[in-house]
């Protein structure tokens, strides 16, 4: 089989008149084009090239091999200019995932903006809940929430932003039904729950000076669209567990009012997951650094955050050593 690479090198060698400056072009060593360029004459059975101390000389069957070698070298310049190009005005198709809440919500004017800013790019967006498979089914990023990922080779992983936590009711809610001045007295509202992945109601988490309380109120609803128990919240239905970041606007508005605020819930992190290439398409990288001007994570945080995680996973490594132990 003929090497592609040897008639490049070829044309590259009869470009630059001289094994010398073919080798400092290409960044090669001499002694290697030279090697390689004896090779691929042996394999074609004939010389390519005479040599002399002060000059290179083709020979007619190297004129008519050129021919070949500067097609192979046009296909390489083509790609190169093809990448180029791809870099400077990112294009194709981008498909992303995200939960439609987040996208919604927090993601509107970054996403009109980035439609606006690359029109080459045809951004397909998947807005279900379920967990694609990136790899699999072709997908270029997906923005997931949780507070740590599973390890997986094939894919890599970005912390986009950090949303803490607390629990908000209309004030006309607790109005009627009273605030709650400790955790205990939840179970007597009505709470407005996520829907998990594994078709069962979460339960809001607390924590205060390392006390831990974890539970729900026996009278709930349960959906699995954030921003729906948001809405339901504001018209008085009862508790929901809102990331400080959206209820903001509804509690300067006076929609909601937080309950035990003394009280933190375990934030939430949004992560930027993509397939694990070593040089990422320029129109992925742009969405990506699109997201992070609106998505940051202080130092502070992202230390936080890696500390969180590095303790969740001893208290599972201690959970799995107790129970070998007496297991054995």
């Amino acid at each position: 089989m003929l090497d592609p690479n040897d008639l490049l090198l070829f044309a590259r060698v009869a470009e630059a008149g001289s094994f010398s400056r073919a080798a400092e072009r290409l960044r090669l060593p001499k002694s290697t084009v030279s090697r390689r360029i004896a090779a691929l004459e042996r394999q074609l059975g004939e010389r390519l090239m005479q040599r002399t101390t002060r000059k290179l000389t083709l020979t007619e069957f190297g004129l008519a091999v050129l021919d070949h070698g500067r097609q192979v070298a046009a296909e390489v310049d083509g790609a190169l200019a093809l990448a180029l190009h791809r870099q400077a005005r990112p294009s194709g198709k981008l498909r992303v995932s995200m939960p439609g809440d987040f996208a919604s919500v927090s993601l509107a004017d970054m996403l009109a903006g980035f439609v606006r800013d690359h029109p080459a790019i045809e951004l397909e967006l998947d807005l279900t809940p379920r967990r694609v498979d990136l790899v699999g089914e072709g997908y270029d990023l997906a923005i997931r929430m949780a507070d740590r990922l599973p390890d997986d080779t094939q894919l890599s992983a970005r912390r986009l932003a950090v949303f803490t936590t607390g629990l908000y009711a209309a004030p006309d809610y607790l109005a009627v039904h009273g605030e709650p001045l400790a955790p205990e007295a939840l179970a007597d509202l009505h709470g407005l729950l996520v829907l998990g992945r594994s078709g069962e109601p979460l339960p809001w988490t607390l924590e205060h000076d390392g006390v831990l309380w974890s539970g729900m109120p026996a009278q709930r609803t349960v959906a699995n669209s954030p921003d729906l128990l948001i809405r339901l919240a504001r018209a008085g239905a009862g508790v929901a567990a809102v990331a400080h970041h959206f209820a903001e606007p509804h509690v300067r508005r006076g929609e909601l009012r937080r309950l035990l605020p003394q009280w933190q819930h375990q934030p939430a992190v949004a992560w930027a997951v993509f397939p694990g290439r070593r040089l990422m398409p320029a129109k992925t990288r742009v969405f990506l650094e699109a997201l992070g001007q609106v998505l940051s994570v202080s130092p502070e945080v992202e230390q936080a955050c890696i500390a969180a995680e590095r303790r969740a996973r001893e208290r599972e490594a201690a959970a799995l050593n107790q129970f070998g132990t007496q297991g054995r």
